[in-house]
């Protein structure tokens, strides 16, 4: 079984920046896919970005040149800087991770962080 931490979500001004955390924890043999996924209200989930274990990262064209998508392999965490934060960006913004345990594959979500872009 497979939990997941999320931190640093919270209500910053049009323009701010805010920086997210997932840790993973528990039998993990290895991590492979990491990402960030946000829903607004009313909304479907949309993808905010990727990122492989090599390091590779894939942004939806909304973030590109704002928000940095990193990652810890030792620390089995995800990271995703956000910059120029635009009101309309406020969302519940979830972690997704996706690997290996000693038992079998899996992909777990984390349970949500508040994001809230307002003046």
């Amino acid at each position: 079984q497979v939990q997941l931490v999320e931190s640093g979500g919270g209500l910053v001004q049009p323009g701010g920046s805010l920086r997210l955390s997932c840790a993973a924890s528990g039998s993990i043999v290895s991590i492979n896919a990491m990402g960030w996924y946000r829903q607004a209200p009313g909304k479907q989930r949309e993808l905010v970005a990727t990122i492989t274990r090599g390091g590779s990262t894939n942004y939806a064209d909304s973030v590109k040149g704002r928000f940095t998508i990193s990652r810890d392999n030792a620390k089995n965490t995800v990271y995703l800087q956000m910059n120029s934060l635009k009101p309309e960006e406020t969302a519940v913004y979830y972690c997704y991770v996706g690997g290996i345990t000693i038992k079998s594959d899996f992909g777990s979500w984390g349970q949500g962080t508040q994001v809230t872009v307002s003046s």
